[in-house]
Order: C-alpha cells, then structure tokens, then sequence
C-alpha cells in the first residue's frame, strides 16, 4: 500500500530543494499561471510545481501525462490544492498507479500565498489568458479581476468556417474570419489601411477589450480547408496581429471553446450583429517589432545575437511533406531552429495541455532551452503561414520574453522564391548561415 501523510508548511519548506520531490498543483492551469480564483493573497504556484489539473483525473491518458512530465514512481509526491478534495482525488490515482510516497499540503491559501516569504512563480502577462468564469462575468454585467470596465467585444474566431460559429458560440460573441486580417495570396496581415478597416467593420478601436477564442474540429489534410477546423489557433493568430495592429488590451480563452463548454455555460446559436466603430483611434501597426518580413528575417538567421524558429512538424522541417495542400516545395529554411509544433500544420500539441489549454510555460521554456531557444536573443517563429508561428510567439509573450517575433511570410513566402534557399533532410549540427 502506498502511504499518503498530511504535512505542514513546515515541513514543506525543507522538502523544496530536494531535486527527488515532486510538488503536484492540482488547481486549474489558470490559478496556477497566476488567477488568485479562491482567495488566495499571492496568485500564482509555489516554486517548482508542475501543473497537474484534478480536472485531468477523468482522462484516460493521465498516467501518460504525468510521466511525460517526468513524474516517477521513485519520486516523492507532494500534492497541493485548493482544497482536500481536489488533493484527494489525485492522490488516489497516484496510488492507484503504484506510486508509494504520497504527501497532501493543505495549506496553500491560508498559509503558503499569504506569507511573502515563501517562493512562487507566475505567469508574467497572465492576465492576458482568461477564463471561462472572467468573461461569463463580463457578460453578467459585473467586473472581474484584471479589468478596467473598457467596452468589450468578444470574438469568435475562424477561417471560412461560420458554421463553426453559428453551430455554438459564446452569448454575444460576434465572427471574425482570419480572413479579415491575413491575405489569402500571401498569408501575411493585411496592409495597414485593410486592417483599420476590418478592426472599425467589427467594432474595435485601439481602446477596446478584445476577448478572442476559436473552436477545435479536428482538422483532415484531406479537406479542401483543413485550417478551417482549427479554430483557436486562428484566434490566436487574430490576436497577435491585433497587438501587432495597436489594441491595447487583447485576451485570449485559455483552451477556447472546449474550456466555455467544459465550464457548462450557455451556449447561444444566434448571429450577432456586428456593430462597426468610426476610427480605430492611432496609426497602425502601433507595435511593428513584433512582426518580421524576409529581409530581416535574412539578416537574423546570419546573427548571433537572434534566430527565426521553424514551428512545424519534424516531417515538414525535413522536407517529407509540405504540410499543406497548397504548398509544393518541401523543406527548411537554412539556419531556423526546429520549434516542434506537433504532428502537423492544424495541431499544437506540444504548446498544449489534454484540454486545449496552453501548456505549461515552464515546459515549453524547458523544451525551447533544450533547442538553444532563450529569451537573450531576438526570435522570430514562423511556420507555414503563421498560425502556428503566432501560437508559439504567444507563449513567448506571455511569458514577457522581451524581443519575440512573428516571420510572417514563414515557408510559404520564402519557398515560392527560387532564389531562396532551403535544406532537406536531418540538419548537422546547427550554425549560422548565408542566405
């Protein structure tokens, strides 16, 4: 039988810097980024805990999120939450696995996040990734934390796709095809004067709190529009060419609209009208760094102090597949880093939790130091055509990496280039190169 002992703050503080120890938060992803959701005085986790949802009990491939978390038999455990439920729940899966020392804090709100002493971390822009409850409060009338009472606009994100829309969506959330901010010839954003216009046709000025969320319908290569089932990466693609664009205040769901419809909130069928503005307020784009074109792309990949990190699957970065059905040309740009996106151009899994959720951050920092991918350098991601780029920049933001990028041209405008040049095949050891 494995042994499962209550242990006091006290305790706890000695058991901290024993590499062996293995602290399991099993609040939601969102407390642990940094929401105080239960009263708690600090937001955020206690210093090198792993996320580990009690939400996640239900799923049947939890045994194997928790050992690609490297949580192991051998290791003590040391479950904390908001309460002896949530804490009792995983312990009991821990046990049912095999895991023989088990340990259950039960203090972290009104002992842990109340002394100032004792280490937390937290999500840097935390505040930018909401969650269900925050929006249903907005919709409410009311006002939730982090928010200054701006006017709101809840969009619903997807590529030619309304029918994802108009099949469930969040109540009083209007459509937003990525269209209306990319160009379908090139993938880039739009030109500056499109953007204004597409950003006043759906009420939003610079001033404007922008809730943005998609919708995951299991994207197939074989679709004439596989983009058109991966909703919240489109969303989060809206959202950075949004800040891109100057909106001051640009929120993304965390997880999306599996996370509204797992918190068991109304969903509305309706189509809601769009209520157009008559200035977006300042000259666009108010934030230009955040955005790189092929030329300075060019000079970051022969820099050392920078790099443009490739977000696609190791098939594409090797040049088995394009990774689109409009993409001919197979291959890499030479010198980008591999940024492992997942299995394919329509999937995120490695930015993602099992509930769409992002990831989390100390994980995907963890894998991106692994890479040579660190926050003292300029970084560029890109992928295909940028949705997956901008997901990866977005982890990077949030986590208040101070010169991160989108190469918004990615593979697609650099291959359609002769001149260009490109590699297949598994890359030598990484360098810098001339392009």
């Amino acid at each position: 039988m494995s042994k499962i002992t209550e242990i006091s703050t006290n305790k706890l503080i000695k058991l901290l810097n024993d590499t062996n120890n293995k602290i399991i938060d099993v609040r939601s992803i969102n407390a642990y980024n940094g929401w105080k959701l239960e009263g708690e005085k600090r937001g955020g986790h206690i210093k090198n805990a792993k996320s580990l949802p009690a939400k996640w009990a239900n799923y049947l491939d939890w045994i194997d999120v928790v050992h690609s978390k490297n949580i192991l038999p051998e290791n003590n455990i040391i479950i904390y939450g908001y309460n002896s439920t949530q804490s009792n729940t995983v312990s009991s899966l821990f046990e049912k696995h095999g895991y023989k020392n088990i340990f259950i804090y039960n203090h972290f709100v009104d002992e842990w996040s109340g002394n100032n002493d004792l280490p937390m971390d937290k999500l840097k822009r935390f505040n930018k990734l909401v969650y269900p409850k925050w929006v249903k409060t907005i919709i409410d009338g009311d006002t939730p934390p982090e928010f200054n009472g701006n006017k709101v606009v809840i969009c619903h994100a997807h590529y030619r796709n309304r029918h994802a829309y108009l099949s469930g969506h969040i109540p009083g959330a209007i459509d937003i095809d990525t269209l209306a901010l990319e160009a379908s010839d090139t993938w880039n954003r739009r030109s500056p004067e499109e953007l204004k216009s597409a950003l006043e046709q759906h009420g939003i000025t610079s001033d404007t709190t922008v809730i943005l969320y998609g919708k995951f319908m299991t994207p197939n290569n074989d679709d004439e529009f596989p983009g058109s089932a991966a909703g919240h990466i489109g969303a989060i693609r809206n959202a950075m060419i949004m800040i891109y664009a100057g909106v001051k205040d640009v929120r993304v769901i965390n997880g999306g609209f599996q996370s509204w419809k797992d918190a068991g909130y109304k969903i509305d069928t309706d189509d809601v009208i769009k209520t157009p503005v008559s200035n977006f307020g300042i000259n666009i784009p108010n934030n230009p760094e955040i955005i790189v074109d092929v030329p300075e792309a060019k000079e970051m990949i022969k820099s050392k102090d920078a790099d443009i990190i490739s977000v696609r699957s190791w098939a594409e970065y090797i040049g088995e597949v394009s990774g689109y059905n409009y993409i001919e040309k197979m291959g890499r740009i030479p010198g980008s880093v591999f940024g492992n996106c997942g299995t394919d151009a329509y999937h995120m899994e490695n930015y993602r939790n099992v509930d769409h959720t992002t990831r989390e951050y100390h994980e995907v920092e963890e894998i991106w130091k692994e890479a040579n991918i660190t926050p003292d350098k300029h970084l560029a991601f890109y992928c295909g055509t940028g949705w997956r780029g901008s997901e990866a920049w977005f982890n990077a933001w949030l986590m208040g990496w101070p010169r991160v990028s989108v190469f918004d041209g990615g593979w697609f405008e650099w291959s359609n280039n002769p001149d260009n040049p490109y590699e297949t095949g598994e890359p030598e050891e990484s360098m810098k190169v001339e392009v």
